[in-house]
This record gives structure tokens, sequence and C-alpha cells, in this order.
């Protein structure tokens, strides 16, 4: 099982456990193969991963590209997490807000 971003889900994937909204209420439950309306509905109510069945979860969970090192991504995150104040980064979109953020730091040198 793994944590995929909602943007990598492709149509065939099977849901590992069930995906709520930000207010709780389930959208998809677990087992369910994933048709490309079941991904619509995901990026309309704004869920930004979910966890798939069979899926590694080492490495799925942020998509990069061969050539960014995770210890680049480590470090910047660790640099730019200053910035984000009191905020609760266990909050999946400010998760993925550092995230981009780090990688837009890695890429081009800036936060």
């Amino acid at each position: 099982m793994g944590i995929v971003p909602t943007e990598n889900l492709e149509e065939g994937m099977v849901l590992a456990a069930d995906v709520h909204d930000r207010t709780g209420r389930l959208l998809l439950g677990a087992g369910v193969e994933l048709e490309r309306k079941h991904i619509v509905i995901l990026m309309t109510w704004g869920v930004t991963e979910a966890d798939i069945a069979g899926e590694d979860s080492s490495g799925s969970a942020s998509p990069l590209s061969p050539e960014v090192p995770p210890a680049l991504m480590e470090a910047a995150e660790a640099e730019l997490r200053p910035l984000f104040g009191e905020n609760d980064m266990e909050h999946p979109v400010m998760r993925e807000l550092l995230r981009l953020a780090a990688l837009r730091k890695v890429i081009h040198g800036n936060p």
C-alpha cells in the first residue's frame, strides 16, 4: 500500500482505504477500482492523495523526477519550514504547499 498524489492516480488503481473529503464525508470506499469519473470527483472535492493497494509507499508520495535527490528536497523543506510559522503541517494542503515550495527551491534555487 502507498499514498499516491491525486494528480498521479490512474484508471484501474484500487483504493486500499476509504477516501474522505475535508469534512469527513465518504467519497469512495476501500476496494474501489478507479475510473476516470472517480479521479475527477477526488480532484473536485480537493482530495490531495489516496492510499492505493499494491503501491510501494517508498517514493510514491512525492513524485520527483530522478534528477532531484530526496536529500536536497529534505534540506529545502527544512530551510522553508520556518516560513510556514504556526500552520498545521499535518494538513494535506500545507504539506503539499511545502513540498511544492521545496521542489521549486531545488529546481530554481529560490523559495
